[in-house]
């Protein structure tokens, strides 16, 4: 296994927001997440994230959320960090389930920009000093105008990186300019991270330490090999263009519906999304069929494993 960053503090390279997988009944299928979470970390995933937006947190109650942290620090076994989503748009509400992920053995928290209530950079400014005063273990900023409508100005990153537990962003603004402004304003051991997947690389080459990322949980060995070339200089324009492709076919709709399909191809869990989302349509199906088809016609060592533990050999069909 590349030993890239396994602590949380040294955070670098990919680490999967890992899917939430669902029974039919409707229940977590337990069994198919420690499963993933395992073949993740086989893979060389830097960290699993958990009960975050591809988590699909918003639908998770409490229990739910407090079992699936235990899961994948049961599964992980100190091997990489497990950062746990715990973020609300009430401060109370975010420290509690900070407390919660604490408890089941979270090494670290990733706390969102709260959504709906607009709050002003003081308003952040404060809630995240609240929260990471609360926590026992860090806290890494979660910053995604897309959802939460209020973003992380760079003055306050640069405040709130002077609270010895707040100790990264991850950033999902896709502006790759980021890194290079915030830098010299937070340090060289705050952990730059980006949440966007398409501008991941960019992100990365001008001064990020990874990408929490959605990609990487169907081609991990993909993202870590980009990763790698990328940090050595190298250049990887053929997996550069796969990589984008089926990024492209997974933000097609809404995050996770089409990721999850792609992941039932490979035998890996239901594509069962919670209300209010849906399965991803037609269109988005055959993009990521296509995808993943192209990926498979260069090989099957970049795609995760299937159900029984073995390479995915066969071609997926695009029908």
């Amino acid at each position: 296994m590349f030993a890239i960053g396994r602590h949380v503090a040294k955070l670098s390279g990919y680490a999967p927001a890992v899917p939430t997988p669902f029974a039919a009944d409707g229940r977590i299928d337990c069994d198919a997440f420690e499963r993933f979470c395992e073949r993740q970390i086989a893979e060389s995933a830097t960290a699993l994230v958990v009960c975050g937006t591809t988590g699909e947190a918003p639908t998770l109650t409490p229990s739910e959320h407090r079992k699936l942290i235990w899961l994948a620090v049961k599964t992980a076994r100190g091997r990489v960090p497990v950062i746990a989503g715990a973020g609300s748009n009430a401060t109370a509400h975010a420290i509690e389930l900070g407390k919660d992920a604490e408890a089941a053995g979270a090494d670290a928290i990733l706390s969102v920009v709260p959504y709906y209530n607009k709050p002003m950079q003081a308003g952040l400014l404060t809630h995240f000093r609240a929260i990471a005063d609360a926590s026992g273990i860090p806290v890494i900023l979660y910053d995604v105008p897309s959802r939460t409508v209020t973003g992380l100005a760079d003055e306050t990153v640069a405040r709130l990186a002077e609270h010895p537990r707040i100790i990264g962003l991850k950033d999902a603004t896709g502006d790759v300019t980021r890194p290079a402004r915030l830098r010299p304003l937070v340090g060289v051991s705050f952990r730059l991270l980006s949440g966007d997947d398409a501008t991941a690389p960019a992100f990365i080459a001008q001064g990020g330490d990874g990408c929490l990322s959605v990609t990487s949980n169907v081609v991990p060995g993909l993202c870590r090999t980009l990763y790698l070339r990328r940090r050595q200089g190298g250049r990887a324009q053929a997996l550069a263009g796969m990589l984008a492709q089926l990024t492209s076919a997974l933000f097609r709709e809404t995050n996770p519906a089409p990721l999850k399909y792609a992941l039932s191809r490979l035998g890996l869990m239901s594509a069962a999304v919670r209300l209010p989302l849906v399965e991803p349509t037609l269109d988005a199906r055959r993009a990521v069929d296509a995808a993943l088809g192209r990926i498979e016609e260069c090989s099957s060592d970049y795609l995760v494993v299937d159900a029984r533990g073995c390479a995915q050999n066969s071609r997926v069909a695009a029908g």
